[in-house]
């Protein structure tokens, strides 16, 4: 199964004061940390959808060009459903997308590859795979291609989330850690999770 990811690193930062995704963690800018996840797992095509100043990103993706397509959503201000649709739109050929948040913490690979191969297994009743922490579902989240027409047909008020809602009967869940869960918006909320993490690797 082909399989396309589509990384959403269009957003403004605001809450962090800063892009987010160009704060280090363990000395690795967080865009690198995400994108190297998808380069280490059965990914076959890398999309990064930007928005607020691009060249912001795009400066320091350069090396990672020859592997990853980037394209600006000049929308970004509408919402992850717009970023989402632009990358959808840029696959060439694949079977799934998943939508990856560029300020995810952590992205385990084996996690990714997980979710791969619970869709090929279930391939026929599974139109959408998620993470799931505690209860509460998480990110990343895996599309069916069947799927695809039905979210770029989404009007600018409209979430993913309702398109899950619609699905829920052919959605599966993975059991994931809480990184899947969590939320980097705040400085606070960074320094927070860099406390866990540290906690976890001692």
């Amino acid at each position: 199964m082909k399989t396309a990811a589509v990384v959403l690193a269009a957003g403004k930062s605001e809450r962090m004061g800063k892009n987010k995704l160009l704060m280090k963690l363990s000395g690795k800018r967080l865009i690198f940390h995400i994108i190297e996840a998808l380069e280490a797992s059965k990914v076959d095509e890398i999309i990064v959808v930007l928005g607020n100043k691009p060249w912001e990103i795009e400066d320091v993706l350069k090396a990672k060009l020859n592997r990853i397509k980037i394209v600006v959503n000049e929308e970004y201000e509408e919402g992850m459903t717009s970023s989402f649709k632009i990358g959808l739109k840029q696959i060439e050929d694949a079977d799934a997308a998943l939508l990856v948040l560029g300020d995810q913490l952590i992205l385990n690979p084996k996690l990714v590859n997980d979710m791969i191969e619970k869709m090929e297994r279930n391939i026929s009743k599974a139109f959408i795979v998620s993470p799931i922490h505690k209860g509460k579902r998480g990110h990343p989240v895996l599309f069916s291609k069947e799927l695809f027409d039905e979210i770029l047909s989404l009007r600018k008020n409209m979430m993913i989330r309702e398109v899950i809602h619609r699905h829920s009967d052919l959605l599966l869940t993975i059991k994931a850690d809480r990184w899947t869960t969590m939320d980097i918006d705040t400085p606070k909320d960074f320094m927070m999770a860099m406390r866990l993490l540290e906690e976890n690797l001692s």
